[in-house]
């Protein structure tokens, strides 16, 4: 089973969105890994979003993700990157559809609620550098109620 890197930030978790977000990735049929709330140090973020250090709204970036606590999760299921990218919705919360996280709880791009990682490659280097300790290995009995065998 694929596995995907998943962050609420900062705004996400002072509205009081963890919940809400959790169930949507549960509802789906994903299985959650890894769960922990974080204060990012600076350093971190940077290291996280390195990919992003040209750009001119790095600096901006890293301020925000060390604004306030963060939950970081990891989430298993087929095709997860991929489909967990379409649950959360395109990077501007204005061009989210309806029903997406980003589409229902956001309206800023600097303030666009979660992180999700974009590619295969991208979720295993997320998941070891947030979970070096590793992610719980178990599987819901719920397993062949979304999962044909």
């Amino acid at each position: 089973m694929e596995q995907t890197f998943i962050m609420i930030k900062p705004d996400g978790v002072q509205r009081g969105l963890v919940g809400e977000i959790i169930s949507r990735f549960e509802k789906k049929g994903y299985y959650l890994k890894g769960l922990k709330m974080v204060s990012v140090e600076r350093s971190f973020a940077e290291k996280h979003y390195e990919d992003l250090s040209a750009k001119p709204f790095f600096g901006g970036l890293v301020e925000y993700i060390i604004s306030g606590p963060v939950v970081a999760m990891v989430w298993e299921g087929k095709n997860v990157v991929a489909t967990g990218r379409t649950v959360i919705g395109a990077t501007n919360p204005l061009a989210s559809a309806p029903g997406t996280i980003r589409g229902d709880f956001a309206i800023e791009i600097g303030r666009n609620v979660i992180h999700g990682s974009d590619a295969v490659e991208s979720a295993k280097k997320e998941i070891a550098l947030w979970f070096p300790e590793g992610v719980s290995d178990w599987q819901s009995s719920l397993h062949p109620w979304v999962y044909e065998s």
